[in-house]
């Protein structure tokens, strides 16, 4: 079955039930190594299974998680996998209701949070995991002077890139890849 790439939410009780951090990181290990059953979930995560069965319900009742019954080999296992590969929300969806634009913020700085940690605990590993990659992981930053049209096509072309990248066929050469996190934020600012 073939997973939708990005689904627009526009439901705050949606943002909700992802603005979650261990919600979002069962959404990470769905995206990063397909459906999953609760257990190979709770291992990936170190997290008790029924944690892990209670956050999947959550999710689920916000259709951003389904069962994948076809991949059961009895009944009593279960297997979940992602709606859509990709979430997108615009906090201006939410400005009508003071509430729904404050899950929206918290939704937004949880995601904001979760980029940090990743990079953060790349650049905590030891230095055997570090010069594995040598210097293949990489930061960059830039100061554009771009209008709002132009940040947008700077977004198109960036995202276009990274598609690129997530859906391509990978060569059958018997390399290691790992999965590896890559994230952009393009945003007005001052220095």
């Amino acid at each position: 079955m073939e997973t939708p790439a990005v689904r627009q939410i526009t439901d705050s009780r949606v943002l909700a039930a992802m603005a979650h951090p261990l919600r979002r990181r069962l959404m990470d290990v769905l995206k990063v190594h397909g459906p999953s059953t609760v257990g190979l979930l709770a291992e990936r995560t170190d997290q008790a299974p029924a944690n892990v069965s209670h956050h999947l319900k959550v999710l689920a009742a916000a259709d951003l998680v389904t069962e994948a019954p076809e991949l059961a080999r009895d009944r009593r296992e279960r297997w979940w996998r992602l709606v859509t590969r990709g979430l997108r929300w615009s906090s201006s969806d939410f400005d009508a209701d003071p509430a729904a634009r404050a899950v929206a913020d918290a939704a937004t700085s949880l995601n904001l949070d979760r980029h940090v940690a990743l990079a953060r605990a790349w650049h905590a590993a030891d230095e055997a995991e570090q010069a594995s990659w040598q210097d293949a992981a990489f930061s960059t930053d830039h100061w554009l002077r771009l209008t709002p049209e132009e940040l947008a096509e700077l977004s198109r072309e960036m995202i276009g890139i990274l598609l690129r990248w997530a859906n391509r066929d990978l060569p059958d050469d018997d390399a290691e890849r790992r999965p590896v996190f890559v994230f952009v934020h393009g945003v007005p600012a001052r220095p």
